[in-house]
């Protein structure tokens, strides 16, 4: 798996603490550049998901579960020897997060979910047209993704957004979908950090709730005039919430 790395921090850790983002449905690694500019002094690495950002031109198969995510995520933290980390994952990357929780503990030391939910439906209308038009589908998603009011916000991001190879958004919606963790969030005992966004309308804030009332060692913190893209419209909150929970 590529990966994008932000110097100085992946090279000089002051912190002790390694922190590695995953990204959500359709998007990459690139997401989480303005919350890492904010964390000075954390070792930091962003993963781009198979077919995603830099890895557009090594897609994987035709269907991949959060499952199949989850084992690409942990060869590469196998590659890099990494064990323990704090593993921040935004939508699809918060289901592999609580997936790698359950399966992979020893890589995994604790988790920060943003715009999550133990189980990740999707409108039914969103997962067929992602087959038939994926750029049109992208574009809704992060419309109803972004606050109200934060239009130009969604379009900027929009324009900006890393490509992701074809049929790759429909795989990604069709593995959210899919993922269910309700019965097994008992089994996860790492510390978990849930971020919502107040006006989150695709993981909306009851996921977060129930999140936290069946972690065992969760904190949750919502963050006011914000979406499910809470890295890209309140980045400097969702840096702070980091600092604060890892201090």
């Amino acid at each position: 798996m590529t990966d994008s790395t932000h110097d100085p921090r992946t090279t000089a850790t002051r912190s002790g603490h390694t922190i590695v983002f995953l990204h959500g449905s359709g998007d990459s690694a690139k997401t989480w550049d303005a919350v890492i500019e904010r964390l000075p002094g954390y070792d930091c690495l962003a993963l781009s998901l198979p077919g995603h950002g830099d890895r557009l031109d090594r897609p994987g198969p035709g269907a991949m579960s959060v499952a199949d995510y989850a084992a690409a995520v942990h060869a590469a933290f196998a590659r890099r020897e990494l064990e323990g980390v704090t593993l921040v994952g935004h939508s699809l990357g918060s289901a592999i997060a609580l997936w790698m929780a359950l399966e992979y503990p020893s890589r995994v030391g604790r988790v920060v979910l943003v715009g999550a939910g133990a189980r990740l439906r999707v409108l039914p209308a969103l997962l067929e047209s992602a087959v038939t038009d994926q750029a049109a589908t992208q574009h809704e998603l992060l419309h109803i993704g972004f606050a109200p009011g934060h239009e130009a916000a969604a379009e900027a991001y929009t324009a900006a957004l890393a490509p992701v190879a074809s049929g790759v958004l429909g795989r990604d919606l069709a593995a959210c979908d899919a993922f269910d963790v309700m019965a097994d969030l008992g089994r996860i005992d790492q510390p978990a950090l849930i971020v919502v966004g107040e006006h989150d309308r695709l993981t909306p804030p009851k996921y977060a709730t129930y999140l936290r009332d069946h972690l065992d060692r969760a904190t949750l913190v919502t963050v006011p005039d914000a979406g499910h893209f809470v890295q890209a419209e309140a980045p400097d909150v969702l840096a702070a919430a980091i600092r604060d929970w890892l201090g």
